[in-house]
C-alpha cells in the first residue's frame, strides 16, 4: 500500500473513532458509487445524518487539513449525500450535517485532530 494511502487509512480510522467517542454511530465507511465517495457516514441516533469528510496530512507546507476541502469538494460531497440518501431510504426526513476532520501527523510526533461540526 502507498504511504499516502496508509496515511489516509490510518486517518480515517482515528476520525471514526473519534466520532464514536462523540457518541456518533458509524452508518458507512468509505461508501463509494459511480461518482466517488463519502469518508465516513454517521448519525446521532436521533434525527441527524452526518458525512464527515477526513484530510490527513503530514505537514502544513499546502495548508492545513481542513483547507483541502475546498468549495469544488463540498459541491461533490453534497451531491454524493444526495445519493447516499436516496439509495439507503432513511426514515423520516433527517437533519443533514457536513462536518471535516483534519489530521496532522507530523513524523515524530502524535496526530492532532480538529473537528468542524457542521462546516458547511
Amino acid at each position: 500500500m502507498a504511504a499516502k494511502d496508509e496515511l489516509g487509512r490510518r486517518g480515517e480510522e482515528l476520525a471514526a473513532d473519534f466520532l464514536a467517542d462523540q457518541g456518533l454511530v458509524i452508518l458507512a465507511r468509505n461508501w463509494r458509487c459511480a461518482e466517488g465517495e463519502l469518508d465516513i457516514v454517521a448519525t446521532d441516533g436521533v434525527d441527524t445524518v452526518v458525512f464527515c469528510e477526513v484530510k490527513t496530512r503530514r505537514g502544513t507546507g499546502f495548508g492545513t487539513p481542513v483547507e483541502a476541502v475546498t468549495q469544488a469538494k463540498r459541491r461533490r460531497i453534497r451531491r454524493l449525500a444526495y445519493l447516499w440518501i436516496t439509495s439507503m431510504r432513511p426514515a423520516g426526513w433527517p437533519i443533514l450535517r457536513f462536518d471535516v476532520i483534519g489530521i496532522l501527523m507530523p513524523d515524530g510526533g502524535g496526530p492532532q485532530l480538529r473537528h468542524v461540526a457542521g462546516a458547511f
